[in-house]
């Protein structure tokens, strides 16, 4: 279901690199590395970074559609906003058309990053909460190593299936959330506090498989309660002014911002935003299959973060993580800086070796651990 919110952000590095896509979209550019029609810096820059825009607004959309219309709800929502922004895209024969799907599949993709987490850290026993909303990274990991071998399979076809098929394969993903979300229940913790207490026990019973009555079902019932009523008589109904107000909620706030904003500051949508073109301008001759590996390691590096995430604890975990990635675009940028052309091999094979070692330890570390502890640490009053 959370190949969503990745497919999208590796596919469109390599479909800005497609040939026919580039022929079809160009404005009358010519790029002087190739002698060809091309896109310019401005255009690639906004036909990306505009995914960003349309996922912030969704992002602040989620709280009150999470809270008024219920979490499973609001995520049937979401993958209609997202079709639509994939079908304007399938249609398009030109950059604002375009731009304009990128934009509302940015707005679903918002909604999705607030929803899904909260809807797994709502719903997963405690004992094993970390390793569940961790699952939501591994299944971004999927998404990019999915959109890396479809660009890869699509890229020298000469018609418009070269970007059709990756971009139009994006409504499978949206069936399956959405078939998925007919056998799901409401989340016990929004029932509990929008007052619904047997829909609540009924949606219990469905998550662990025991029936109402079983008295390990009805302990976690009550403590969900007692957590509600608890927060309740701490600060009464909270408004969104709590948020400004640094000891009730405003560390939190900060402390989950700056969480989100740092795993994005890592640099690693470099990678799968830009990876086809910045491997292709170093002088490496299949651009594409090297994206390809740094996906399948990414795939493959999150499996022990969702391990570390419970044996390590949140706060040891991302301090390796840091450490470790710090280290690897350390030797990036010397390498690059030292060795600025293609031709030396020796620099080039370093400069793919410490990306897949960089996003090892952002796959194992920040990947997964950011997601947990945003998902951990807010009251359930104001989680949305």
């Amino acid at each position: 279901m959370l190949i969503i919110n990745s497919y999208d952000t590796g596919t469109i590095g390599g479909i800005i690199a497609m040939r026919k896509w580039l022929d079809m979209f160009s404005t009358g550019y010519i790029d002087p590395a190739t002698g060809m029609l091309g896109i310019t810096s401005s255009q690639s820059s906004l036909i990306v970074s505009i995914l960003s825009a349309g996922t912030f607004f969704g992002a602040l959309t989620a709280a009150p559609i999470g809270d008024w219309l219920g979490r499973r709800i609001g995520l049937f929502v979401t993958t209609i906003i997202f079709s639509f922004g994939v079908l304007l895209q399938t249609a398009s024969t030109a950059i604002p058309l375009f731009v304009a799907g990128r934009f509302f599949a940015g707005f679903g993709v918002g909604l999705i990053s607030a929803l899904i987490p909260m809807y797994q850290s709502e719903t997963a026993p405690k004992w094993i909460r970390g390793t569940i909303v961790g699952a939501y990274q591994l299944a971004i990991t999927i998404g990019l190593l999915l959109a890396a071998v479809v660009d890869n399979a699509t890229k020298n076809r000469m018609d418009t299936g070269s970007y059709r098929i990756p971009v139009a394969l994006q409504f499978a993903w949206a069936l399956i959330l959405a078939t998925g979300l007919i056998f799901l229940p409401e989340t016990p913790r929004y029932l509990i506090k929008a007052g619904q207490r047997y829909h609540a026990a009924q949606s219990l019973s469905t998550l662990r498989r025991l029936p109402i009555d079983h008295p390990s079902l009805q302990e976690e019932l009550r403590e969900i309660e007692t957590n509600l009523q608890h927060e309740l008589e701490l600060g009464g109904r909270t408004s969104y002014t709590d948020f400004l107000k640094w000891h009730t909620l405003g560390k939190r706030v900060v402390t989950g911002s700056a969480l989100q904003a740092l795993q994005q500051l890592t640099g690693v949508n470099f990678i799968f935003y830009y990876g086809t073109s910045y491997f292709k301008s170093s002088g490496i001759k299949n651009p594409f299959i090297i994206s390809m590996i740094t996906s399948s390691i990414n795939v493959a590096s999150t499996f022990p973060g969702l391990y570390l995430v419970e044996a390590w604890g949140r706060r040891r975990l991302l301090l390796f993580g840091a450490v470790g990635m710090a280290v690897c675009q350390l030797i990036v940028a010397s390498v690059g800086t030292a060795f600025p052309g293609s031709e030396n091999l020796p620099a080039q094979k370093a400069l793919i070796a410490f990306v897949c070692i960089y996003i090892f330890f952002f796959a194992s570390t920040w990947g997964p651990g950011a997601w947990v502890v945003t998902g951990e640490i807010f009251p359930l009053g104001v989680r949305a």
